[in-house]
């Protein structure tokens, strides 16, 4: 199920409004008739649900790894019946971009919530949440001043902030209604997401796939040059196999135009794995394909 990336400054509230998303998401999946519907489950994953520190901010490296976390938990946490709701400062566009490309290759679909909650109002929440021992507490006043300084405000306009749901402080709640039907769909239908052919994974190739490729070919060619010996200054001809008929040219094929022909074939299937019972039917095609 979707990936729904939270984003916003520090101390925007980007946790309260998760929060809001995941009472509404169960609340809906709890009265709903739909039996699609009822086997989903609602996940939030956010620094406090990983144990990681504030203070991370402070050092790249432990930034980085900070993200590294955080990926890994939504990645293990994406699937056919699972909403994630990532809640963090997720401020950069090229980590948005990954979450997308990780939504997508599962066949899910994501959206931004982008909590527009003012600077001035987050330095005020943020002030106060670091003189609160009873709260989680806040950023640091030069690692915050950092993240707003740093932070890449999601862009509708690109393939992955789009949907884009901005979330005003002043709005009681998040847009329920708009982006359960952008994620999940009506009650009739789901929303499908096709994965780019880039992240689909090929299938298996047989362990002696290549072998095969490279003997039955090989077979072939000796089958057209035995026949070229045993019928001498015939012009074309028709050979019959069992995978079908090959018809050759009027003039006669030498071994290097033959072995030109057997490793242009090779190299497009080597790739591109065939059924091992299909590789002397589709090579004789292509044979007769090349002497025409």
């Amino acid at each position: 199920m979707p990936l729904i990336l939270l984003s916003g400054y520090p101390s925007a509230g980007k946790t309260y409004r998760a929060q809001q998303l995941h009472s509404d998401f169960i609340a809906r999946i709890a009265s709903s008739s739909n039996p699609r519907h009822t086997r989903f489950t609602v996940v939030q994953i956010n620094d406090q649900s990983l144990g990681l520190s504030r203070d991370l901010y402070r050092d790249a490296k432990t930034e980085k790894d900070a993200r590294a976390t955080a990926y890994s938990a939504v990645k293990r946490a994406l699937g056919k019946e699972c909403i994630v709701l990532c809640d963090g400062l997720n401020y950069i566009k090229g980590f948005r971009y990954q979450m997308y490309c990780e939504a997508k290759a599962v066949g899910t679909g994501s959206c931004v919530v982008h909590v527009g909650t003012p600077i001035s109002k987050c330095r005020e929440i943020n002030a106060r949440l670091l003189t609160d021992s009873v709260e989680d507490g806040g950023y640091a006043e030069d690692v915050f001043e950092n993240l707003v300084f740093r932070y890449e405000e999601p862009n509708g306009m690109a393939r992955w902030d789009s949907p884009l749901f901005t979330v005003p402080y002043d709005d009681e709640t998040p847009p329920f209604e708009a982006i359960w039907e952008a994620m999940v769909g009506s009650e009739s239908k789901a929303k499908v997401v096709k994965p780019n052919l880039a992240t689909v994974l090929s299938p298996a190739m047989e362990s002696d796939y290549l072998y095969e490729l490279d003997k039955t070919t090989q077979e072939i060619l000796q089958t057209v040059l035995t026949w070229q010996t045993d019928h001498p200054g015939e012009s074309g001809g028709a050979i019959n196999l069992t995978e079908g008929t090959l018809e050759l040219p009027t003039h006669p094929l030498s071994l290097p135009q033959l072995q030109r022909l057997r490793r242009q074939y090779l190299g497009l299937n080597r790739q591109r794995t065939l059924a091992k019972n299909r590789i002397r039917e589709n090579f004789v095609a292509y044979l007769n394909n090349s002497f025409q």
